[in-house]
């Protein structure tokens, strides 16, 4: 106890490391962000609740790492930095190939099921991949270890590693360029489209199947991308899945469906909050914060609609 009150002091006796909290939690926010809006899609277009979406992010995350390990781009002259860059567009386009199998084969099944059958399918799919990707790669944490510099400010307080500058940037030109997809093209269209009422888009014409396929290989890509950039950043491992899958949860179902800037604020959010959970309960709570603001998160959620049924009754 007494740990935590000094920790909490620092935050007060040097009001910079606040600022140095809220830089880095964005940069890891935006992420989480990132994987949690993947997850709004297919939860909002499909009503499945996809539990292995962070094991989606931690696949894209080896695709890049094996890349860059495996030394086939080095010996044509390309740098361990611009492979990892590289990785990015690359575990998009693998993660996109899984995931339009992995609805093939397993989310067609279960997308008219009930809640219970879909929970239950990709809860399986997520220990399936854990395990797929430990005996592929061994149960060791992995991570990239890039030549980018790390500019210090403020006496050194703040900390600005360029690795995590280009992650940030990357995962906004990504979110970008979905947002201006899912507005501008037919695809799109037809995905809100299928989002707001899935009967009455079959009978404008829309291949809801189609739709489907496609939202989810979306998702999988998304998050292949995101676990690209995390590998340049952080640290991955086989059974690191579900510390994402509960942050996206957390986002989704804190910001709310189909609303982009809720999601995006709420990823923010928590990497902030990760990061002053970690500052001040210490690094081995880091992952904890995220569960508890899911117990928060619920409990409110949980406390609106019963004021709202209250208020029809």
């Amino acid at each position: 106890m007494d740990q935590i009150l000094t920790n909490t002091g620092y935050l007060f006796q040097y009001p910079v490391l606040n600022l140095a909290f809220i830089i880095d939690g964005i940069m890891i926010g935006s992420l989480f962000a990132l994987a949690a809006y993947g997850l709004a899609l297919v939860w909002g277009v499909m009503n499945v609740k996809n539990l292995a979406q962070g094991d989606f992010v931690i696949a894209g995350g080896y695709c890049s790492w094996w890349l860059v390990k495996t030394g086939w781009l080095q010996s044509i002259g390309l740098s361990d930095n611009a492979v990892a860059l590289l990785g990015v567009p690359i575990a998009f386009v693998v993660m996109w190939g899984i995931g339009w199998m992995t609805y093939k084969l397993i989310i067609t099944r279960v997308i008219e099921r009930d809640l219970f059958t879909s929970l239950l399918a990709t809860f399986g799919l997520a220990i399936m991949m854990a395990q797929i990707l430990n005996l592929m790669f061994g149960s060791d944490t992995q991570s990239l270890q890039l030549d980018y510099k790390t500019y210090s400010f403020a006496g050194g307080f703040i900390n600005l590693p360029m690795a995590k500058v280009i992650g940030t940037c990357m995962a906004a030109g990504l979110a970008v360029a979905v947002i201006i997809f899912m507005k501008r093209s037919r695809m799109g269209q037809a995905i809100r489209a299928t989002a707001q009422d899935s009967r009455a888009a079959r009978v404008m014409g829309i291949d809801t199947e189609k739709v489907y396929a496609f939202t989810f290989s979306l998702n999988a890509a998304i998050c292949g991308a995101a676990g690209a950039i995390i590998v340049m950043v952080w640290v991955i491992q086989p059974f690191y899945g579900i510390t994402y899958s509960v942050r996206a949860f957390v986002i989704v179902t804190a910001a709310g469906l189909g609303n982009l800037p809720g999601v995006i604020a709420a990823g923010l959010g928590i990497g902030a909050a990760e990061q002053y959970g970690a500052h001040i309960f210490g690094i081995g709570y880091q992952q904890a914060i995220a569960v508890t603001l899911l117990l928060i998160v619920l409990f409110f959620r949980l406390l609106q609609q019963r004021r709202k049924r209250q208020a029809l009754n």
